[in-house]
């Protein structure tokens, strides 16, 4: 049996007659990851008064998932490379459904932190095996569609979480946010068995222990200095250093081998890396920014769980509309267009929430998460498909990892890095507005913490007899007063990570599509006719194997983005056309 040649990327290697139905099943595997992981941002304050959570607790429960499932990415997707896609998504699944019950009954907030880490192992299988899947079993003139639908579940569970989890913790203590994974997950699992066929790379990668260390240290360092220590401490400065020294090495370490997790030889293309740079900074942009919409909604307006849940659907109904049709934009307009388009959109309505006051009518809080989600649409979306398309099916586990990999790490640092600033101008404006007051110095220092640990200390003096109620009033008039600036400056911050998107966009994106055949060590397996290919019918050697001597920038096909011309990827000409024998041209 001939292994796929170079020449033609696009080719699945698995054909499959339910791929529709197999789509379904993945998109239910993905819901319950992306799910959980905003499902969590309207249970913030019901945890943090349930288990005592400082806001660098809470902040830690977000990213000790996040950490972990970004640094596991690599590792799962050569896992699923090697041992099968739907093999390693199932054991992905069953190992998130035990963490989630231990995350459920947690008792302290660190017992909370180490669960929601355990998550992140599962949960790092899910969202590069499912897209790498539906690489595989989907030919070109269906993959953008298939990708769209992908991309509108992510934006779906992005607002369908906190809606989710406001009518649970409605009706159920906190825990059920996470329980409520398990029956999700049998679902998943069932139609997987029953529909995705099992694929793998006949050629896998092997594994990269020293990598994994390396970027876990590293992130670990980096996102504990931004985090925890002050901006005016030089052991802050010395753990950030450390993290990107360590984060430096890896990437030497990633250059130099000869079966890297991260193949750097993808980010010299910049159909992969320019839409990459992009997603990763919007990402950042949003998670790092709209986490505090939960404070907002129910300490600072004081409306339920469900009701702050409910002002997200907006934002899921914009993605569903925009990442469907974004297939069709692009054919029609080019990504070119389409993806400043969506990162115009999205810009507008960040910068509609530095506006944000005590009294903002609730029809702007619906139309701002629907600009925003309608944006969001128009960059996952084309995006995904742009950078899908620089990956051969037969290494999809492996390039889908990258991307969602540096895509994580750059919500995790937004997280890390807006949620510090905020926090360090939160806790300066309530310890001035607080200082030469009768209140305790220990209450004092709770109550700089966050707006709910101001709320919380304002209840408890009032319950005490210690304060009276328009005293109790004062101090969380105090804490609005404190809050809404530090919130417009995570608006503002996140809106300068979107124009630094937009104009890269705009100054980098290719104008039309690049297929390339890659592989570890950044070099490909010679084209049919050229110097070293196999005989025509007869095998070729392993191209995506090491030890070939061509440079993946001169494997570029330049490709339509039309469902007309993406099965033809093989007949494209080279942007890099090869040198001719002889001609000594390198």
């Amino acid at each position: 049996m001939s292994t796929p040649s170079p020449a033609a990327p696009m080719i699945p290697a698995v054909v499959a007659p339910h791929r529709w139905r197999a789509l379904a099943a993945l998109v239910v595997s993905l819901l319950v990851v992306v799910l959980d992981n905003t499902v969590l941002n309207v249970a913030l304050k019901t945890i943090q008064d349930d288990l005592g959570a400082t806001q660098s607790e809470l902040i830690w429960a977000i990213n000790s998932y996040s950490l972990v499932f970004a640094a596991l990415l690599f590792t799962w997707g050569v896992l699923g490379d090697r041992y099968g896609r739907r093999k390693i998504l199932i054991i992905g699944l069953v190992l998130f459904a035990a963490a989630s019950l231990l995350s459920a009954f947690a008792q302290t907030p660190m017992q909370l932190i180490i669960a929601r880490g355990l998550m992140g192992i599962g949960g790092a299988s899910v969202l590069p095996v499912t897209l790498s899947i539906i690489t595989v079993i989907f030919p070109p003139a269906e993959r953008g569609k298939a990708i769209g639908i992908w991309a509108a579940a992510v934006g779906g569970a992005v607002a369908l979480g906190p809606l989710l989890g406001g009518f649970l913790l409605e009706h159920f203590w906190w825990g059920s946010v996470f329980l409520i994974n398990i029956p999700i997950i049998a679902i998943g699992i069932g139609g997987i068995l029953a529909n995705v066929p099992e694929s793998r790379n006949p050629h896998p990668g092997r594994l990269d222990p020293l990598g994994l260390v390396l970027s876990v240290i590293g992130l670990l360092a980096l996102v504990y200095g931004i985090q925890e220590a002050g901006w005016s401490e030089p052991v802050t400065y010395a753990w950030i250093a450390f993290g990107v020294a360590v984060l430096a090495g890896f990437l030497f370490w990633e250059s130099r081998t000869d079966h890297p997790s991260m193949d750097l030889s993808l980010f010299s293309i910049r159909s992969f890396s320019v839409p990459l740079a992009a997603t990763s900074l919007t990402f950042a942009a949003l998670s790092g920014s709209l986490i505090f919409l939960a404070f907002y909604y129910q300490v600072v307006r004081g409306w339920s769980p469900l009701q702050s849940g409910a002002l997200t659907v907006p934002f899921a109904i914009g993605q569903l509309l925009s990442a469907p049709r974004s297939g069709k934009m692009v054919a029609r307009f080019g990504a070119r267009r389409v993806i400043p388009f969506g990162l115009v959109l999205a810009s507008v309505a960040m910068f509609m929430f530095t506006r944000l006051d005590l009294t903002t009518p609730v029809w702007l809080l619906v139309l701002i998460p629907f600009v925003f989600g309608f944006g969001m649409g128009n960059v996952v979306a084309p995006s995904t498909t742009r950078m899908t398309l620089a990956t051969p099916p037969q290494r999809s586990g492996a390039g889908s990892a990258v991307q969602n990999t540096v895509r994580q790490v750059g919500a995790t640092l937004g997280v890390a890095v807006i949620s510090s600033v905020v926090a360090t101008k939160y806790s300066g404006s309530m310890s001035s507005a607080l200082e030469g007051s009768p209140l305790p110095a220990d209450l004092q220092a709770k109550a700089s913490d966050s707006v709910g640990a101001t709320y919380e200390v304002a209840a408890r003096i009032q319950a005490s007899g210690n304060a009276t109620p328009d005293q109790a009033d004062l101090l969380r008039a105090a804490g609005d007063a404190a809050f809404i600036p530090a919130f417009h400056v995570a608006a503002y911050m996140g809106l300068a990570l979107l124009v630094i998107a937009l104009v890269i966009i705009l100054v980098w994106l290719p104008a039309q599509a690049e297929a390339v055949a890659w592989k570890a060590g950044g070099t490909s397996a010679p084209l049919p006719g050229q110097p070293g290919a196999a005989p025509a019918g007869e095998a070729t050697a392993d191209p995506y194997a090491t030890g070939g001597d061509l440079d993946a920038a001169h494997q570029v096909h330049l490709v339509a983005e039309d469902p007309d011309h993406l099965s033809h990827v093989e007949d494209a000409p080279l942007e890099h056309p090869l040198p001719e024998p002889g001609s000594g041209r390198s």
